[in-house]
């Protein structure tokens, strides 16, 4: 059954860098887009960034943009999100979940299924 495992949150300082891991299994991450979400408490879930099956990034949440990226390795069935120069804000709970379709996209709707999450905190 398709699976997917995130892994690598926790507490860091402002400034600090997370590198948060999703394995990947069940299926073919070859034909699948992939996508990043995050949801702090009493916010609700917003799509930080995704990956197409070609690599194009074409969305990244703005207030990222520059600090975080998606990375994919098909052949290791992984999905990375490097994140960089951490805000408090950046803390929440990070979902991995698998795009239906080829293409990046930000919409929830678009994707099927769903990992159990790993909690980011950033404070000093």
């Amino acid at each position: 059954q398709v699976q997917l495992v995130e892994s690598g949150g926790g507490l860091v300082q402002p400034g600090g860098s997370l590198r948060l891991s999703c394995a990947t299994s069940g299926f073919l991450l070859d034909i699948h887009s992939m996508g990043w979400f995050r949801q702090a408490p009493g916010k609700e879930r917003e799509a930080v960034t995704c990956v197409s099956i070609g690599g194009d990034r074409s969305y990244t949440l703005d207030s990222v943009k520059g600090r975080f990226t998606i990375f994919r390795d098909n052949a290791k069935k992984m999905i990375y999100l490097q994140m960089n120069s951490l805000k408090p804000e950046d803390s929440g709970v990070y979902y991995c979940a698998r795009g239906i379709g080829y293409g990046c996209s930000s919409g929830s709707h678009d994707y099927d299924y769903w990992g159990q999450g790993t909690q980011v905190a950033v404070s000093s």
